[in-house]
C-alpha cells in the first residue's frame, strides 16, 4: 500500500493546530461572572490565610473567633496589628452610627461604586441583566451570607447618592444578622434606626435616593473584591470591629492571634488593677515587663481566681485555663 506523505504531513499539521488550540482553550479563563473577584483570584490575593474558605474564595474565619472577637478592645487589635505591620487598617471620623453603643463584628463582604459614566454603565448593566441581575445597588447585597458585614465603598457619594434604604437595609440585616460600614448617604434613616441590631457605621444621610433612570450617579464597579474604606484598603473576609466610634479591619490570618493576645492583655490587667489597688506593686512595676516573681504571684492568682466562684473573670474558661498551662510552661523554661 502506498502512502501518501503529503496527506501525512498535513493531518499532522492539522493534529498540532488541534491540540494547541485545545490547550489554549482550557487555559482560557471561563466566562466573565459580573465584576466580582472569581475563587482563584481571591486565593491569590489572601495568601496568609491557610484556613477554610467559602465557596467564593473568601477566607472563613471561624464562629468562635468571631463572637470572641467582640470583646477586642480597638487598641488590643491595634497592638497587635501594629506588630505585624498592618498599619493602616484603622476608618475614623463616622458622622452616623446606628446603635453606636454596641458592637459590630463580623467577616467583610466588599462593593466598589464608582461615578456615573453612560457607556461603562450600560456594559455592566447588560451583562449583569444577562446574568439575571436585578438594579446594580443590590448586586452585592445579594450574595450576603449570615455573618457578614456589607463593607461598600461609594466614594462618600451624598446628594442623590443613596443606594441604601430601609428596604434594602432590611435584607442585608435579614441574610447577615450585623450591620454596614458604608462610605456613602443612606436614606430612611429612621427606619434603619428600627432594625434593632443593624449595627452601622455610615458617611452621610439624605431624604433623596439613587435614581437608575434620569439622574444616574453611580455604578457598581465590582463586589467580593478588594475595596477602599477612608485609608484602609479591605478585603473580602476581613474580620471587621466596630466600636467607639471606629471601625478596624483585621486580616483573617491575624484574627485569632488578635483574640488571644486580647484575652491575655485582660487578665493582666485585672491582676494589674487589683495589686495596684491593694499597693503591693506599683503603676511602674504594673506596666513594664515583669520579672519572675510578679508572673509566678500573677500566675497563682489566676488559678486561684480561676477556681473562685465569686470572682468573674473577662475571658471564658477554656481560655482561661489555655492561658494558664502556658504560664506554667514558660514558668518553667
Amino acid at each position: 500500500m502506498k502512502i501518501n506523505l503529503k496527506i501525512v504531513a498535513l493531518a499532522l499539521i492539522l493534529g498540532v493546530a488541534v491540540n494547541a488550540s485545545a490547550q489554549v482553550a482550557a487555559q482560557a479563563p471561563a466566562g466573565p461572572q459580573v465584576n466580582q473577584a472569581d475563587r482563584d483570584e481571591l486565593i491569590f490575593l489572601t495568601p496568609s490565610w491557610k484556613g477554610e474558605r467559602f465557596a467564593d474564595g473568601r477566607p472563613k474565619v471561624a464562629d468562635d473567633i468571631i463572637q470572641r472577637m467582640k470583646s477586642v478592645s480597638i487598641e488590643e487589635a491595634w497592638a497587635t496589628m501594629g506588630g505585624s505591620r498592618f498599619n493602616y487598617q484603622l476608618a475614623e471620623d463616622w458622622p452616623i452610627q446606628i446603635n453606636p453603643d454596641s458592637v459590630l463584628c463580623g467577616r467583610a463582604f466588599t462593593t466598589q461604586f464608582v461615578p456615573y459614566r453612560p457607556d461603562m454603565w450600560k456594559a455592566i448593566d447588560d451583562r449583569g441583566k444577562k446574568e439575571g441581575r436585578r438594579a446594580q445597588n443590590v448586586w452585592g447585597v445579594e450574595q450576603l451570607q449570615k455573618g457578614d458585614v456589607y463593607v461598600a465603598d461609594q466614594f462618600g457619594l451624598h446628594k442623590n447618592g443613596p443606594t441604601i434604604g430601609d428596604r434594602v437595609a432590611a435584607d442585608i440585616y435579614k441574610r447577615t444578622g450585623t450591620g454596614i460600614v458604608y462610605n456613602g448617604a443612606v436614606r430612611d434613616l429612621e427606619g434603619l434606626k428600627e432594625m434593632g441590631g443593624f449595627t452601622s457605621f455610615i458617611d452621610s444621610y439624605t431624604p433623596s435616593y439613587h435614581n437608575p433612570g434620569s439622574d444616574q450617579n453611580t455604578m457598581i464597579l465590582s463586589f467580593n473584591k478588594p475595596t477602599r474604606i477612608r485609608q484602609v484598603t479591605v478585603m473580602p473576609g476581613d474580620v471587621v470591629l466596630g466600636k467607639q466610634g471606629v471601625v478596624i479591619f483585621i486580616p483573617p490570618h491575624l484574627a485569632e492571634q488578635v483574640v488571644k493576645a486580647s484575652e491575655r492583655t485582660r487578665l493582666e490587667d485585672m491582676f494589674a488593677h487589683i495589686r495596684t489597688a491593694e499597693g503591693k506593686y506599683t503603676a511602674g512595676q504594673m506596666d513594664a515587663g515583669w520579672p519572675p516573681a510578679i508572673r509566678a504571684d500573677y500566675l497563682a492568682w489566676l488559678k486561684a481566681a480561676a477556681k473562685d466562684k465569686k470572682i468573674k473573670l473577662p475571658v471564658a474558661k477554656a481560655q482561661v485555663d489555655e492561658i494558664i498551662a502556658a504560664n506554667e510552661v514558660a514558668n518553667v523554661h
